[in-house]
């Protein structure tokens, strides 16, 4: 394979992954791209299609300035030109004299770095846009604030979008960690053949067009069949060819046409959907005739993509939230089974379907002790641990999970009928202690787009092509289990979170009343996480750990006593009084404190108390958490709250409607159902994602008002 990256246009199917597309060299055929040098705005190309859509060669405008072409032109890139950044697309709109008729043009301006501005520009479409188009994009956003799961939003979002664009099929195609694309929701056109739940082989997008579906949200193809117009010249004046990753106009792929061929598709409309800074999606819009949509629309989806993300954003955070109450009440049973049988292990595997039912998994196995537990459909136990040992030769991570173990590694084949599928959550930092859920192999009949492996040949046998056939075509998948959602691993990673803080607690009850287990003991919660103190009925510090040390910069020998632990606190008059009265009613509490450190640490202090069989006090368990994360979520709540409320007066002071309070309504819905939760990940960049999403949707939608009022 040529390890060179293939020009645009120069590109088969062994290469395609390469294909210089930003370099495509030339413009859709609808539109005019001009770049301009700065400042005097002097015509540095021009695609050929000039000549056909103003009436000028391009030649007589190379060299020339703008201003030759319209003063009102000339005004409006410069007013637009006066960004310093200008990185995004703006929008313009002007009047230009074609033929000595006054024609008006519609598009956009951005700039390259180190190369010039590029105006694009297309006649203004005879077809007007919907009046109501505010109204109806805030309904819309008032559908997608309704939905609760992605799959009543994917089903909202196809709706709203061919209502909108009148495209003949509109459809949600979801990546998966592999790059693999699946159709999660369609509307269509009656005549149409549903393309409903179809799989689509990660090799249909290569990696370059998913890099430029991140940098340019919307992309519209006009007409398959229409000749490209290149730019003249091909190259700039010092040699390079133009960057066109956020060109409107840029061409496309042959090979990507001629796929769009192969499955009959005349013009498409593709809206990217991102989330955390990845492509989680897109929606497809394809057209079975030529399709122009004007800027409005296209403006008007990149804001909906944008609302869209957010939802995902809640939706997702939502789910997170609720695994942390799942993971209490599991925690709750095993501590109370703790302390009535003296064993939290027996309890977590008692019950097969409290353990399996919430990761559909068929089998569980722990590794606690030296022991090997097992509850449900299992392996042996030399298979089991053979499964374990592989595990532990691996990248050492808190949560490891394979759908396919013996695609994995073929040695371990002999597990396939039970545990093709593993998840496995580490108990220990120094023992080769797992929580292991399995699902057994589950023979899945996946329908494809076409057949993702059989060789794709044209007429001419010497030749590659895309992919020709779109008929459904399905393979029987063996030796896999069914894929573990992202829901299902939080989960996972939760309750193995919960068991090591059981494990904790537990064997500090220990150190208290099994001296002769104190070093063994000793290492098992001095390598915890959490920051443990254990102290005696007197209040006398009989342990501290790493994390201890590690959160405070104490150790044991600094903390002879609970007193001494209260001058750690920038409270330490009001801690050395409430750690005074520990034990006089046997009630565990909780406060949160502050660290003396700097800068100060706010942390919470939990005291269990640990009863003797007597009913005497045994001695006490500090626990220390770190809010510092759980203050800055707060605060980027708070933020994110000040800046909508300081957004709602300028809103209405602006004169926005409808639309403008439906942005702001759907991020203050977004940000009460985004949640803290033990299982969840940090919040704060959720919450400054969002509030950066709400300011971008405002100001596409500032644009597409200032764009209708014709500035």
């Amino acid at each position: 394979m040529n390890d060179q990256s293939p020009a645009f246009g120069q590109a088969d199917l062994t290469n395609c992954e390469r294909e210089l597309i930003h370099l495509a060299g030339s413009v859709q055929p609808h539109g005019l791209l001009l770049t301009l040098q700065e400042p005097a705005l002097t015509v540095l190309q021009a695609s050929a299609n000039v000549a056909g859509l103003l009436g000028a060669q391009p030649g007589d405008l190379l060299g020339r300035s703008l201003r030759e072409l319209g003063a009102e032109v000339d005004a409006t890139v410069r007013e637009l030109a006066r960004d310093p950044q200008l990185g995004e697309l703006a929008p313009l709109r002007t009047t230009l004299t074609v033929r000595g008729t006054p024609q008006v043009f519609e598009g956009s301006l951005h700039r390259v770095p180190g190369q010039g501005l590029v105006v694009e520009l297309e006649p203004e479409p005879g077809e007007p846009v919907s009046a109501d188009l505010d109204g109806a994009l805030a309904r819309a956003l008032q559908r997608f604030n309704g939905a609760a799961t992605v799959g009543t939003l994917a089903d909202a979002v196809v709706r709203v979008f061919r209502d909108l664009t009148g495209y003949d099929r509109v459809m949600v195609y979801q990546f998966d960690p592999d790059g693999h694309g699946k159709v999660i929701a369609e509307a269509r056109d009656p005549r149409l053949e549903s393309l409903l739940g179809h799989h689509y082989p990660s090799t249909d997008i290569p990696q370059r067009a998913r890099e430029l579906y991140l940098r340019n949200r919307v992309r519209v193809l006009v007409d398959v069949d229409a000749p490209a117009a290149p730019l003249q010249p091909a190259r700039l004046p010092e040699g390079a060819e133009l960057d066109m990753s956020m060109c409107s106009l840029r061409s496309m792929s042959p090979l990507h046409l001629q796929y769009l061929r192969n499955m009959g598709v005349t013009a498409t409309l593709v809206v990217s959907l991102v989330r955390e800074g990845r492509l989680w999606g897109l929606v497809a819009c394809h057209h079975y005739a030529a399709r122009r949509l004007p800027y409005a629309l296209r403006a008007a989806s990149d804001l909906l993509a944008e609302v869209i993300a957010t939802r995902l954003a809640a939706i997702e955070n939502y789910a997170y939230a609720q695994v942390a109450i799942q993971v209490r009440r599991l925690e709750q049973r095993l501590i109370e089974a703790t302390s009535t049988e003296g064993d939290w292990r027996l309890a977590l595997l008692r019950n097969p379907r409290t353990l399996l039912q919430p990761l559909d998994a068929s089998g569980a196995v722990l590794f606690h002790d030296d022991e090997v537990l097992t509850t449900g459909e299992v392996p042996s136990t030399p298979q089991l641990r053979a499964l374990r040992d592989w595990i532990e030769t691996r990248p050492r991570e808190d949560l490891f999970a394979c759908s396919a173990v013996e695609q994995a590694n073929p040695a371990l084949s002999a597990l396939t009928p039970t545990a093709s599928g593993v998840i496995a959550v580490r108990l220990s930092n120094h023992r080769p202690d797992y929580l292991m859920w399995l699902r057994k192999e589950q023979l899945m009949s996946v329908t494809w787009a076409g057949n993702p492996g059989k060789p794709m040949i044209d007429d001419d046998p010497l030749q590659l092509s895309p992919r020709r056939s779109f008929a459904a075509w399905s393979e029987m998948v063996r030796g896999t289990a069914a894929p573990w959602t992202g829901g299902e691993l939080a989960l996972a990673r939760a309750i193995g979170t919960a068991l090591n803080d059981i494990i904790v607690q537990v064997n500090a009850v220990r150190l208290l009343i099994a001296e002769h287990q104190l070093a063994r003991l000793r290492a098992t919660v001095g390598g915890a996480n959490e920051a443990v103190i254990v102290a005696d009925a007197d209040h006398r510090t009989l342990f501290a750990n790493e994390a201890f040390h590690r959160l405070t910069g104490r150790d044991a020998r600094a903390l002879p006593d609970l007193d001494a632990l209260a001058a750690c606190f920038v409270e330490a008059d009001a801690a050395r009084r409430r750690l005074a009265t520990l034990g006089n009613d046997g009630r565990s509490w909780r406060a949160e404190l502050t660290l003396a450190l700097e800068p100060p640490v706010p942390v919470a202090l939990r005291v269990e108390v640990v009863p003797a069989r007597d009913g005497t006090v045994l001695g006490h368990i500090l626990v220390l958490e770190n809010l510092t994360a759980t203050r800055r979520a707060a605060q980027a709540r708070e933020h994110l709250e000040q800046a909508l409320a300081r957004a709602r007066p300028l809103a209405t002071a602006a004169g926005q409607d409808e639309l403008g309070s439906a942005i702001l309504a759907n991020a203050s819905l977004a940000a009460m159902d985004i949640a803290d939760g033990p299982s969840a990940p940090s919040v704060v960049p959720v919450l400054e994602e969002l509030e950066a999403s709400t300011q971008r949707a405002t100001l596409l939608y500032e644009r597409i008002r200032r764009f209708r009022r014709g500035r």
